[in-house]
């Protein structure tokens, strides 16, 4: 395992970071904020009202794996089960049995290739469903699309495997702002840019670890096994994205739980056996019989995360059932991060709150592979 001081030293070495970084996937996760500026205009080049001057559709299914299934996830957690449609997310390459004129199909994709982008596309034209198509400027979905006449967001061959989230996410929200489904400035394309310009810059490579959040983050993560515990759905489909870029790009395994219908699950791991021992708080332990990882907090927070879980015996809201879990990780000495703790607005609006915790995410798992040097191992 790495040591903190190794770790460190690499991480404060802007020459070794970019050795480390062939898919210079540092100056990727740095331009999420063009990602966006650039993909909103872009999407507008589309043209969806193609697809939205004829009303809501009885349902939205959009057709993504990886980043584009977590975009499509956080959009339905922005929409809430109020939403007058309702949104499925599926891998492709089958379409629900269900599907048909009177709804609407999403294929996003970062190359817009693959039999799991071209073929749902093709199906969904077959049967008469209104499409929208994201994916690589000259990707073979871009013809099926251009086929069947419906809007496609062709993204530039520059965006980056497992940096391309906002690329994918941004065209749904536009999307559902378009349907009437998102009100007008919950979907601040600018201001969600301007958040992650200035994460951007508080998480910079050339910024050391100890003004990094970023940096802070992958060096408390180094020697983890962490719990992401996530106040509400929207915070659930961030923590969904966290632990996929931990797994992926740092080789680390990740337990995330949904609060507060899994608080029960989280608070059982945060008390047993993996939890820290009463030695832990002893400075002057042998930190060489120290067995490999330790449990870490890691909470993901929403504001408006949801009122009480009226289906448990004792309704617990995801603010109380968090309130819940920091106490039994004090009990139980596990250390506990926070995403974005340091560069939130109280008074932003919910999705750029999200957006902070993304980028800070991103952020510390592409740190945290290069402290390792797990990058260089990853393949496009």
């Amino acid at each position: 395992m790495t040591s903190p001081e190794l770790a460190e030293q690499v991480l404060n070495d802007l020459e070794l970071l970019r050795q480390r970084d062939p898919q210079e996937l540092l100056p990727a996760v740095a331009g999420a904020g063009a990602q966006v500026r650039e993909t909103a205009r872009l999407t507008q080049e589309a043209d969806l009202a193609r697809v939205t001057a004829g009303g809501r559709p009885r349902g939205l299914v959009v057709v993504a794996r990886r980043e584009g299934a977590v975009a499509a996830e956080v959009l339905r957690a922005l929409l809430g089960p109020s939403s007058p449609v309702t949104v499925d997310v599926v891998p492709g390459p089958a379409l629900p049995v269900w599907l048909g004129p009177t709804d609407l199909a999403v294929v996003a994709t970062r190359t817009g290739a693959g039999r799991y982008a071209v073929t749902p596309a093709y199906e969904a034209a077959r049967r008469g469903v209104a499409l929208v198509g994201v994916g690589a400027d000259d990707a073979p979905l871009r013809t099926v699309c251009a086929s069947a006449r419906a809007p496609y967001v062709a993204l530039p061959g520059s965006r980056v495997r497992h940096a391309t989230l906002w690329s994918l996410l941004t065209p749904m929200l536009l999307l559902a702002t378009d349907l009437g489904l998102l009100a007008e400035g919950v979907a601040d394309t600018e201001l969600i840019a301007a958040a992650l310009d200035e994460v951007a810059t508080q998480c910079g490579p050339a910024r050391e670890s100890f003004v990094n959040p970023a940096k802070t983050l992958a060096l408390e993560l180094l020697d983890a096994l962490p719990v992401i515990a996530a106040e509400g759905p929207l915070a659930g489909a961030a923590a969904g994205r966290v632990a996929d870029q931990l797994a992926t790009l740092a080789g680390l395994p990740v337990a995330g739980f949904r609060l507060p219908d899994q608080r029960v699950a989280a608070r059982t791991v945060l008390a047993g056996p993996l939890a820290a021992s009463d030695s832990g708080d002893d400075f002057f332990r042998d930190r060489v019989e120290d067995a490999g990882r330790r449990l870490r907090l890691l909470t993901i927070r929403d504001a408006d995360g949801g009122g009480p879980d009226g289906g448990e015996r004792e309704p617990r809201s995801a603010e109380e059932a968090m309130a819940e879990l920091l106490r039994i990780a004090a009990a139980h000495n596990v250390p506990v991060s926070s995403l974005a703790e340091q560069t939130e607005a109280p008074q932003e609006p919910r999705l750029v709150r999200l957006a902070r915790q993304l980028a800070v995410a991103d952020f510390s798992a592409v740190y945290l592979a290069l402290a390792l040097d797990h990058e260089r191992a990853l393949r496009p």
